[in-house]
């Protein structure tokens, strides 16, 4: 198992800026769904790279990547880098995760030009491990058990900041194992995120991230980043970085990764109640699975695959965790709660030893 650290910094900044549903579709009309979306996701390339992992990497030109295909993009001018200065802020409390040295295997066997970017080349056999051509690169739909329902703790409580209650919905693919905060002005949020390589089955995927979110439970939005195991998107089960969000006119939020680089950002066009700030963040892991909350379990792994008691060196495990608000420091969160799901399969433990300048959140299982 890979056992390593990433920092990844989702932020704000506030720069303005301007299918078929039902029957049955026939080989034929499924090579064509097929062949068009190729062709929609897969843009000319100025430059090929294989990749030693297997991975074909196009060097498209940056205006006419696939985003551009979204209609909130129209005539959106790309803003090169972001009008704050994240050097002023301190990335690195304990590890120092500036000094990290990031890069992506392709990378051994080249570089994109000046103008491009890198976009993994998407394949045939992708698209058709997908449920449906429509479905490929999205989450699963998240069903929730009742509207009313809430998750409890394993001893009934629910659980809360400040004594009051998280009413948090219950998914029924999904299990899940956090460190949360609640409030109105959260403009970034980032953490040091250990790297595993844990068991997923084939249907499902397992996820190590830090979540920002707006809006009610039934109906949020939400911006998301960190690593995954997917083997249904990516055909493997190799650890990938991943960004993740809802798709809806905000302000742009930045991904920083590492020491500071800067990869992309939402721009505001994209998305709606983020529009401000986030009202919640949560660190941690994630397994979508058919199989969660059954018996016999899926036997998907979170984190390490190891509970979280087992601590440093055997759980997976986030540190330099931080929120930014207006005031554009990072800051540790003031209050924050722990809550696993389901406790028996995944386990999340906020814990601070005396060389601990801050607590590191350690989550997952077996």
């Amino acid at each position: 198992m890979a056992n390593f650290i990433f920092g990844v910094f989702l932020i704000l900044v506030l720069s303005y800026l301007s299918s078929r549903v039902t029957g049955k579709a026939t080989v034929k009309e499924i090579h064509a769904d097929v062949d068009g979306k190729l062709k929609q996701l897969n843009k000319p390339a100025v430059k090929t790279i294989e990749s030693d992992d297997g991975d074909i990497i196009d060097c498209v030109d940056i205006y006419r990547q696939p985003a551009f295909d979204h209609p909130a993009l129209r005539n959106h001018v790309i803003q090169m880098k972001p009008n704050f200065n994240f050097k002023e802020m301190e990335f690195n409390s304990k590890n120092g995760s500036s000094k990290l040295t990031v890069f992506q295997t392709w990378q051994k066997s080249g570089s994109c030009p000046k103008g491009t970017v890198p976009i993994r080349r998407i394949g045939r056999e992708d698209l058709l491990r997908a449920q449906s051509v429509q479905q490929f690169g999205r989450k699963p739909q998240e069903v929730v058990l009742k509207s009313n329902t809430t998750i409890e703790q394993k001893d009934g409580r629910f659980p809360s900041i400040n004594s009051n209650a998280l009413a948090l919905p219950a998914i029924v693919n999904r299990s899940a194992a956090i460190l949360a905060t609640v409030g109105a002005n959260y403009t970034g949020a980032k953490a040091d995120i250990n790297v595993w390589n844990p068991n997923v089955e084939s249907e499902d995927f397992t996820t190590a991230q830090v979540w920002l979110k707006a809006g009610p439970n039934d109906n949020f939005e939400s911006i998301e980043s960190g690593w995954t195991v997917n083997p249904q998107l990516y055909g493997d089960k190799n650890t990938r970085l991943f960004a993740h969000w809802t798709d809806e006119n905000t302000n742009n939020w930045w991904l920083i990764f590492g020491n500071g680089i800067t990869i992309g950002y939402w721009p505001a066009s994209t998305l709606n109640v983020l529009k401000n700030s986030a009202t919640m963040v949560e660190w941690g892991g994630q397994v979508y699975s058919p199989n969660v909350r059954k018996s016999p379990h899926t036997k998907t792994a979170m984190g390490s695959g190891k509970f979280a008691s087992s601590l440093k060196g055997n759980a997976c495990y986030m540190e330099n965790i931080a929120i930014v608000d207006f005031s554009t420091q990072l800051q540790y969160p003031p209050e924050v709660t722990t809550l696993a799901e389901e406790n028996y399969c995944y386990t999340a433990l906020n814990h601070q030893d005396g060389s601990e300048s801050s607590p590191t959140f350690y989550f997952g299982g077996p």
